[in-house]
């Protein structure tokens, strides 16, 4: 079953439009989830709103949004008049621009979505402006309206398809320098910083996401799966927590030598080439033996 879109509505450049529609890159489906549940009766509960002053429950269709003007005041907005409110990017995807994808900050990239056409007709027009971008190594700017927010967006060819990420604003974002200017300056030893380089030189890889697997929800899954089984909960043994390296020299250069032995026993065994002289050994014996 093809999964639900996020979003639909049109990819805009110049005078050039098509039908999008956008599905999210992750997916939490087989991911160990909870439910709330009575520890007396075992059955599940719901939430429910109550009033703050008078604590009863309140009726079917008796919430209301609300806006704080005021120290507890509040002006009442119908959920129809928030979904009346649209604006262009609540439908359209206009690229505004086009920028290099490697110039934007990791800090201001957050969730990216699967861009593709929506229909027939728009495959054509769809493959233009992705093959354009594609061409020029660039990445579109737009914006879109998801979940009752307009957030700015970055746009870049990918495939088939395209990938869409939402962006961070500027203003709340921290600055680098908010956070790792209260790191103090410190001069580091050349020798220690080569041992530094020479552990990384070694343990060089290439990135696969297949490699990486939940150690915490298959600690869980262990846990759902011993009390559906009756058995006892299995315990888990705490690793100790590191601590402080007193002599940072003797740790990098046990650590690379440690690195140098696993690396070592990894490898498969070479067979030994025979010894000069043995084989004709074994032959000139076997001859006398027949003789």
């Amino acid at each position: 079953m093809a999964p639900r879109p996020a979003w639909k509505g049109y990819l805009k450049l110049s005078l050039v439009t098509c039908a999008v529609e956008l599905t999210n890159v992750v997916t939490h489906a087989d991911k160990v989830s909870f439910r709330v549940l009575n520890r007396k009766t075992g059955n599940t509960v719901k939430r429910i709103y109550v009033d703050s002053q008078s604590g009863k429950p309140l009726g079917e269709g008796d919430e209301i949004k609300g806006y704080e003007v005021e120290d507890g005041k509040f002006i009442k907005i119908e959920e129809d008049e928030i979904e009346a409110v649209q604006i262009e990017s609540s439908h359209t995807l206009a690229l505004e621009g086009f920028v290099d994808k490697s110039s934007i900050q990791q800090i201001y990239l957050d969730t990216p979505y699967y861009v593709t056409p929506a229909d027939k007709v728009s495959e054509e027009a769809f493959a233009v402006i992705r093959n354009a971008m594609a061409a020029r190594k660039m990445a579109g700017l737009a914006r879109v309206v998801l979940y009752s927010r307009e957030r700015p967006v970055v746009i870049e060819p990918r495939g088939k398809g395209m990938v869409l990420t939402t962006l961070r604003y500027d203003n709340t974002v921290r600055q680098p320098d908010t956070i790792f200017g209260e790191i103090e300056s410190v001069k580091t030893d050349q020798d220690m910083t080569d041992l530094a380089e020479r552990i990384i030189d070694k343990q060089k890889a290439k990135f696969d996401p297949s490699e990486f697997d939940d150690k915490y929800e298959e600690a869980l899954l262990k846990l759902v799966r011993a009390r559906k089984a009756g058995k006892k909960v299995p315990k888990t043994k705490d690793k100790p927590k590191p601590s402080n390296v007193v002599d940072l020299f003797q740790a990098l250069k046990t650590s690379l030598s440690a690195d140098a032995a696993s690396t070592k026993s990894s490898r498969p065994a070479k067979a030994r080439p025979a010894a000069k002289g043995k084989g004709k050994a074994k032959a000139a014996s076997a001859k006398r033996k027949s003789a």
